[in-house]
């Protein structure tokens, strides 16, 4: 589950580019186009997505085929259920790694691309590597806590995918707001707080939480990859924003690095501008896997870096191929890529809006902290089956 990349987010957020609760959202407004219309469709490596595709087709098909995965309008009517990617994942089965052609005419046969009709804002995340124990001593003080027994999650809408929970705990029968992360952090939950592992710097479980997912180093070596396993409810407060008001920053100097920086140079102040957002993240241990993917996305398919991507599942399905005409986050070059929206995230609001996932490694995280760009979305939506029209 993705969480939201909101330090990159929160230059959006400082610069206008995120949608106010207050203002209804706009609808998704969709303009057919053909392939040869898509900036850089033609260079794209889309070999690159074959493992990907093949993953989540594979994850579509243990899905009863009414499974909701979101979209609206058009996205809605000939994406937005499991059992309508039947037909281009059963196509999908023959492609191979070897067969770029055949991989293009695939795409070329199977979609029908839409630009969406609204500004793309593309930002970024990634998998962090932390340093760890699985006990305390030795300088490891910071838990990293498992999702509580007492935390309670009612769902408000079972049928719009991306729909924000109710979160709370019991208060003598009565449903009450989880405790913020200052309070969390003094000790507030009390015997139900378990920790997982614990960490050295509180600094690395702060930017854990916000990525909602990484690995952490063992002193042995070991690596042992976390992911989201809930949250307390508090709204996000992104700090980018609380210390642009301290006038400790300007707004276009916020990004991961610098916010990052800032906090090791200033460790008096660190704790009290952390703890101005009260959203709080708890974890589970993820099964190893393959450590040259991700963690699992909100589709429950493993992350490929720089073919997956978080997406508004009210505007459009997950699972749904994407093309993004953007800029390289560091040499402003051009990005044009084909993605599949295999995840999703509570900042990711919009129908041109997607957070690229970036992998693990220093690149990525110079890629991730760095990416705040526009551009422009292309949607790809299967051909609809005979006696159907789009």
């Amino acid at each position: 589950m993705r969480l939201g990349f909101s330090l990159a987010a929160c230059a959006a957020a400082l610069m206008g580019g995120c949608v106010s609760n207050l203002v209804p959202p706009p609808p998704l407004v969709l303009e057919s186009v053909g392939f040869e219309q898509i900036p850089g469709w033609s260079q794209d490596r889309l070999v690159e997505s074959i493992a990907g595709l093949k993953a989540e087709c594979h994850r579509l098909a243990l899905l009863p085929p009414d499974t909701m995965l979101g979209g609206q309008g058009l996205a809605a009517a000939f994406g937005g259920k499991a059992g309508q990617w039947a037909a281009p994942c059963q196509a999908a089965v023959t492609l191979t790694v070897n067969d770029a052609t055949g991989l293009r005419r695939f795409y070329e046969a199977r979609f029908q691309p839409y630009r969406v009709q609204a500004a793309g804002m593309f930002t970024g995340y990634y998998e962090p590597e932390v340093k760890g124990a699985m006990s305390p001593g030795n300088g490891f003080t910071v838990p990293l806590l498992a999702r509580p027994s007492n935390l309670i999650q009612r769902t408000t809408s079972v049928h719009q995918p991306g729909a924000a929970p109710v979160v709370g705990r019991l208060a003598g029968g009565t449903m009450v707001p989880y405790w913020t992360r200052s309070e969390i952090e003094a000790g507030a939950m009390g015997e139900a707080a378990r920790p997982l592992l614990w960490l050295r710097d509180p600094v690395d479980l702060f930017f854990l939480q916000i990525q909602g997912a990484g690995r952490v180093r063992l002193p042995d070596g070991t690596v042992v990859r976390v992911g989201y396993d809930g949250k307390n409810g508090r709204a996000y407060t992104p700090i980018g924003q609380v210390l642009v008001a301290q006038h400790a920053m300007a707004a276009a100097d916020v990004s991961m690095q610098t916010i990052k920086a800032w906090l090791a140079a200033h460790p008096a102040e660190a704790k009290s501008v952390m703890d101005r957002n009260d959203d709080y993240v708890f974890f589970r241990i993820l099964k190893t896997g393959d450590a040259a993917l991700g963690p699992p996305g909100a589709l429950g398919v493993d992350l490929t870096a720089g073919r997956s991507v978080a997406v508004d599942p009210h505007y459009l399905p997950l699972s749904a191929p994407l093309f993004i005409d953007t800029k390289d986050p560091l040499s402003g070059a051009p990005w044009q890529h084909l993605v599949l929206a295999q995840d999703s995230g509570t900042d990711i609001k919009g129908a041109a809006r997607a957070d690229i996932f970036f992998g693990f490694g220093v690149l990525a995280e110079q890629e991730a902290g760095r990416m705040h760009k526009e551009g422009a979305v292309y949607l790809l939506l299967p051909r609809p089956s005979k006696g159907e029209q789009f």
